[in-house]
């Protein structure tokens, strides 16, 4: 046993080695360290000891040892120093006690401004902001440090309304803003606040903050919700470059991949190469969430490997989405195998992966087995992706056991992903009763889910009923809402909800924000049979608020239908050539269908012809089923069977198993008495509808039509050798 001084030296020394511990995150070791210096006989802990310690509990998360500390301080006295007080403060407000913050709060004599801070910071990031308000307004001084946490805190809370007005207040008392508070407040700004978001950025140039990174990133990060690429350059050009740095960076391809400019995020990366600045990992989580390139791709993960980020669980999650959007499902296995440390995002994307694929719906399952196994908990995402993914009732039934036995059903997200699956295999009265009867809680995407199922399962009066609904209990509609509801009123359909449902989306100034909802009105209209209205929504559409160009492909698509349903086939033309010519928008198989349907219902030979030849020649579109009925009737039609039949036997449309061709051929057959193609076409029919009596009638016509009656006679016999019976037809009577 030494003396007192060489004791009170020797404590010293583990305070000082305790703290680099701290200091330097190596938490476990600082802990072992501490359990030394408890444990020695000789060695008393002091406040310095106490202090670090619960400061290592605290960023380890041990809450065990850290109570044992304080009821260590409070049976030892040490806890009346402040500096002892607060590091108990911190560790029960990074632990998320937020009780035990209040009353260890309330027990301190005389708090000073850190104390105060931790109070404010902890009730704020836990969600209490009107206590934090209440802890804020009685805060005896208040400098820079306090307001950026309050405002941070309701920043990460979600109360960024609060945050705004908390700012405002700040400057208008006269507190001078730190590059903190900007950082803060920057990120927040949304496309509704681009005015005060200027404003802003206006202060921090002004008051001399342009030259600190975290100012500079987030005034990226706000230019990037304004989706406004120009002045996000413009603050990235700007900045010094000794300013810029790789979250810089980051928060530039980040950006560029959020508003689906991928080839200019790769730009980005390689100008971050090229000035020998490290990427990181969130740098290649960025770009290979976007790429869907198998050559960058494969480029892209040599490099992960390149700078030794192949172990890092967040990138090798982001590799597994990029090889899904590539298609290539042997690297998503073989980068899901390499993954040391696999979490529950791991775990959910190969087990989506697997449900996608055909015929993997059991891998999936044994999947999520797999994940049960190495003690990986599934969260609601894991089984929402099952359930979205499942390819019948049954495998329906399978995953709503595991989602009871293990509570998730409770989440919204896995009720929602149910409805929707139910709905989807024709099971909507079961939909309907797990929703009401069953749902603790619906938010949006709920009522989103049943009122879709009323649509696919051919409930429209019903689906609007639950629209009501929706309204009268205050919840307001989003875009998704809107299109689903306004292809209800459609397949009634009815024009005066379909004009409501058309000024809300006025009233709300979503129009312009949402192409998919002029999409839909376009479509609604044409089957209300107004067809000069589908025009003046499509000519709406030319250019929107901000001058967006708000046509896609679909919207093309809609007006194309729209003037095919109406008879319009000159006019479906124009549209298309309208639509080629105006550029940035590349027609695909449905642009063609419609304008195809058009030419048939129009007689418009050579149109039909030429968009056919455009279709394989020009755009590279391999025809599908519905463009051979198409053009097959465009030829049948017109008395061209000769050029059908040429047709049919050049594209080897016989070896397409849907009948639907074979059919509009036939018909054509009938309508002109041609016998000899008509035979051949039937007994092509006959091969897959054996006893479909329709095939034996028709051709039995065609003989008769044709003067052949013994023919027609021994296709009679033939439906009497194969017992093909014809239903009988006939009719009701309504009498008074």
């Amino acid at each position: 046993m030494g003396s007192p001084e060489n004791l009170g030296k020797q404590l010293i020394k583990l305070n000082c080695l305790l703290a680099d511990f701290a200091r330097s995150r190596q938490f476990y070791s600082a802990l072992d360290l501490f359990h030394h210096i408890h444990s020695s006989h000789h060695l008393r802990p002091d406040h310095y000891t106490l202090s670090t310690a619960l400061t290592a509990c605290a960023n380890s998360q041990d809450t065990v040892l850290g109570s044992q500390i304080h009821a260590f301080g409070f049976r030892s006295g040490l806890r009346i120093f402040s500096h002892v007080s607060n590091a108990l403060l911190s560790f029960y407000a990074k632990t998320q006690y937020l009780c035990c913050v209040k009353r260890l709060f309330g027990e301190i004599g005389y708090p000073d401004a850190y104390s105060w801070t931790t109070l404010l910071s902890a009730c704020t990031k836990l969600g209490e902001l009107e206590y934090a308000v209440q802890v804020f307004d009685q805060m005896p001084h208040r400098d820079v440090a306090v307001w950026n946490a309050v405002i941070t805190g309701c920043a990460e809370s979600g109360y960024d309304e609060l945050a705004f007005n908390l700012f405002k207040k700040m400057h208008s008392l006269g507190v001078s803003h730190d590059n903190y508070t900007f950082a803060s407040v920057l990120s927040l700004c949304s496309l509704e606040l681009w005015r005060f978001g200027g404003q802003i950025h206006s202060m921090v140039v002004k008051t001399g903050f342009f030259v600190r990174t975290s100012v500079i990133n987030a005034l990226l990060t706000m230019y990037y919700n304004f989706k406004s690429v120009s002045d996000a350059f413009r603050v990235f050009e700007d900045a010094e470059d000794g300013v810029v740095d790789q979250i810089t960076y980051n928060a530039m391809i980040a950006g560029l991949v959020s508003l689906e400019r991928n080839e200019d995020a790769l730009v980005m990366f390689k100008h971050m190469q090229d000035i020998h600045l490290m990427p990181t990992g969130l740098t290649f989580v960025s770009l290979m969430g976007s790429c869907s390139d198998a050559r960058i791709a494969a480029q892209i993960h040599s490099l992960v490997v390149k700078h030794g980020f192949q172990d890092c669980t967040s990138v090798g999650n982001a590799a597994i989405t990029m090889y899904s959007n590539c298609n290539d499902f042997k690297s998503i296995l073989l980068v899901f195998e390499r993954i040391k440390e696999r979490d529950v995002v791991s775990w959910n994307s190969i087990i989506t992966n697997y449900a996608q694929q055909e015929d993997m719906f059991g891998e999936a399952i044994l999947a999520y087995l797999a994940m049960q196994r190495e003690q990986v908990s599934p969260d609601q995402f894991t089984l929402g992706s099952l359930l979205s993914n499942s390819q019948s009732v049954i495998d329906v039934e399978i995953i709503l056991s595991i989602a009871i036995k293990s509570g998730l059903i409770l989440k919204i997200e896995v009720s929602n992903s149910l409805i929707s699956s139910l709905s989807m295999f024709g099971e909507i009265e079961r939909a309907y009763r797990f929703f009401r009867d069953d749902m603790l809680s619906r938010n949006l995407v709920t009522w989103n889910a049943i009122i879709s199922g009323c649509q696919s399962n051919g409930l429209p009066v019903q689906g609007l009923n639950l629209f009501s609904e929706l309204l009268g209990i205050g919840l307001r509609p989003n875009a998704s809402t809107l299109s689903i509801v306004l292809s209800l009123c459609a397949t009634i359909p009815s024009l005066p909800h379909g004009k409501q449902i058309h000024g809300y989306i006025l009233k709300f100034g979503l129009f312009y924000e949402y192409s998919s909802l002029g999409n839909t009105l376009i479509a609604l209209y044409s089957k209300c049979g107004v067809l000069h209205w589908s025009v003046r929504v499509f000519q709406i559409m030319t250019v929107g608020q901000m001058q967006q160009v708000l046509r896609d492909v679909v919207t093309w698509n809609s007006m194309i239908s729209a003037y095919a349903q109406h008879g319009k086939g000159r006019e479906a033309v124009c549209c298309f050539e309208m639509m080629t010519g105006s550029g940035g928008v590349e027609p695909d198989k449905a642009t063609f269908t419609g304008v195809l349907s058009a030419c048939s219902h129009a007689g418009l030979v050579k149109d039909g012809i030429q968009m056919f030849n455009s279709m394989v020649n020009t755009f590279d579109i391999k025809p599908g089923v519905e463009h051979f009925s198409c053009i097959v009737d465009i030829l049948s039609r017109a008395g061209y069977l000769d050029e059908a039949e040429k047709m049919v036997n050049e594209k080897r449309v016989f070896e397409i198993e849907d009948p639907t061709v074979w059919w509009g051929l036939f018909s054509s057959c009938a309508a002109h008495g041609n016998a000899r193609l008509g035979r051949m076409v039937a007994g092509i029919l006959l091969e897959t509808e054996k006893d479909n009596p329709a095939v034996y009638v028709m051709l039995s016509n065609i003989y008769a039509d044709a003067g052949k009656w013994e023919e027609s006679a021994s296709v009679r016999e033939l439906m009497q050798r194969y017992r093909v019976v014809k239903q009988p037809g006939s009719s009701w009577i309504r009498s008074s």
